[in-house]
């Protein structure tokens, strides 16, 4: 297909998606979604407003019944058959995400895609493994079980940096579980969402399972929030937002999921493969131009290695081709939009007034000046409590620092407020066992940066929220446990009576 496909004919009427039907917002704003390549617009929409979002709601409790109620067998076949339509617009899903991101089509293709259609996969599988405690008389007297049972409907706000991925992570454990979902992504990044939706209905799902308002966080987003119709949060994206999600929710006592910023360090001591180091830092801090919550963002090289390690990290880095999204060779896209390009390079811009810009550190000119470009950048001599090293930049920026011993490598890894994922390279076991035990984050890699599965688990700690994406460990978010307890003994007076009223029996 054409990779400028048009966008208005697909979503011609409208990018809210409630009940099974795309339909206009109501709000009065209409937003542009933007190629952050060459800055024109490719689509514009009228915006969700609270009305919208109490039809979605609307919509989502009037499916609850019969989904929640549906086997477990049952929604498993129903997602796979979603993750077959998945399969059948993965070309489409990634030529989308690529005009409305920037991401090189590569990774969109070889990534984001794949990614999604194996969660969803994994899903519907895991719809047939709601476990609990084993039935038995724990108290003697009674059996005791566990029903693991839906929440209710789930309100999502997704972020712009991976809008697939993040209306999967959103979407696919909620509905395993047997709860329906009103989905808010991004203004700037709708299409795949809408898309995702789409196919869900297409496979099969009931009208009113999967909902999707797109709308301004202040509006649709805050509504959605404090809805009394939602049962639940799951929130990605900033602490600062996130914050304000918790005041909201907490004000009808929600449950919520954070994925918070992250400020992830890269930890390399001197016996590591140095050059397995550099590929996995340039790696780790460049994809989708860096605006990924657990990008490697401070390099903490031991000293006998560090100037090797800026050597080899820069001249990586010269290697990194830069260029349009849909040509299979690019390397690096653009930033989401000409706002985050300069608000990346403020960071660094300040950074020259105390540490040094080794590589990078500019817009490139030429062909791509119109685009929301920024070349990838190297910096050293940061002291660690300077905000490239303390603040989430979310730009292709990698700030190297130098550490002497093992303990202090570990004690500024934690020097942050955040705790997202971090990694650790060495070539001895017992350092990186204690670099995992003691980096306080929700997951450290060890000599790799970046690689996620299905099957494992995704979140944060401290600043950077709580809960979990992905794997079965998400249905801890996504369902309420409930006792039940028989009486086994049919006596009419229970001993335990006496302790209200009346004298033990004799």
């Amino acid at each position: 297909m054409d990779q400028r496909f048009d966008v208005t004919e697909r979503f011609a009427d409208g990018a809210q998606y409630i009940a099974g039907r795309l339909g206009e917002g109501g709000s009065e704003g209409t937003h542009a979604v933007v190629d952050p390549a060459t800055g024109e617009q490719v689509f514009s929409y009228r915006l969700a407003g609270t009305a919208d979002v109490d039809a979605a709601v609307a919509a989502a409790e009037a499916a609850f019944p019969e989904w929640a109620g549906a086997t477990p067998g049952e929604r498993s076949d129903a997602m796979h058959r979603f993750a077959a339509a998945l399969t059948e617009r993965a070309d489409d899903l990634a030529h989308a995400e690529s005009l409305q991101c920037g991401k090189p089509i590569k990774l969109s293709t070889e990534f984001d895609v794949p990614g999604s259609i194996d969660n969803t996969a994994f899903f519907a599988g895991a719809a047939r493994h709601l476990e609990g405690k084993a039935a038995g008389e724990y108290s003697g007297d009674h059996t005791s079980y566990i029903r693991r049972e839906p929440i209710g409907v789930i309100g999502s706000i997704a972020p712009w940096n991976y809008p697939l991925q993040m209306a999967a992570w959103k979407v696919l454990p909620a509905i395993a579980a047997g709860n329906t979902i009103v989905l808010k992504p991004a203004e700037l990044t709708p299409l795949t969402s809408l898309m995702f939706a789409q196919a869900a209905t297409e496979a099969g799902l009931p009208d009113g399972v999967v909902n999707v308002v797109s709308g301004t966080g202040r509006e649709a987003g805050e509504r959605l929030v404090s809805h009394p119709g939602v049962a639940m949060t799951s929130f990605t994206g900033s602490t600062a937002v996130g914050k304000r999600v918790a005041e909201l929710a907490t004000a009808t006592v929600k449950r919520i999921h954070l994925e918070l910023g992250g400020k992830a360090p890269f930890v390399v001591f001197d016996d590591a493969d140095l050059a397995a180091a550099a590929h996995g830092a340039v790696a780790g801090a460049l994809i989708n131009t860096g605006q990924d919550c657990t990008a490697a963002t401070r390099a903490y090289v031991q000293r006998p290695l560090y100037d090797a390690f800026v050597g080899a990290v820069a001249d990586l880095m010269a290697t990194v081709r830069m260029g349009d999204p849909f040509d299979p060779h690019t390397d690096l896209g653009p930033l989401i939009s000409h706002a985050q390009r300069d608000r990346v390079a403020g960071f660094v811009e300040r950074a020259r007034g105390y540490a040094t810009v080794v590589t990078g550190g500019e817009a490139p000119g030429g062909d791509l000046a119109k685009g929301a470009y920024y070349r990838p950048t190297l910096i050293t001599g940061a002291p660690q409590d300077s905000e490239v090293v303390q603040s989430e930049i979310f730009g292709p920026v990698l700030v190297v620092l130098p550490f002497d011993s093992d303990d202090e490598g570990i004690a500024l890894a934690n020097d942050t407020p955040y705790g997202l994922a971090a990694s650790a390279w060495s070539r001895d076991v017992y350092r990186t066992g204690r670099a995992s035990r003691e980096i306080r984050a929700g997951c450290v890699w060890i000599n790799d940066h970046i690689p996620i599965i299905s099957e494992m688990p995704h979140g944060g700690v401290r600043a950077s929220g709580f809960g979990k994406d992905m794997s079965a460990y998400s249905f801890e978010e996504y369902t309420q446990v409930k006792h039940v307890m028989f009486d086994n003994t049919a006596v009419v007076r229970k001993d335990w009576h006496r302790t209200v009223f009346g004298d033990r029996q004799t």
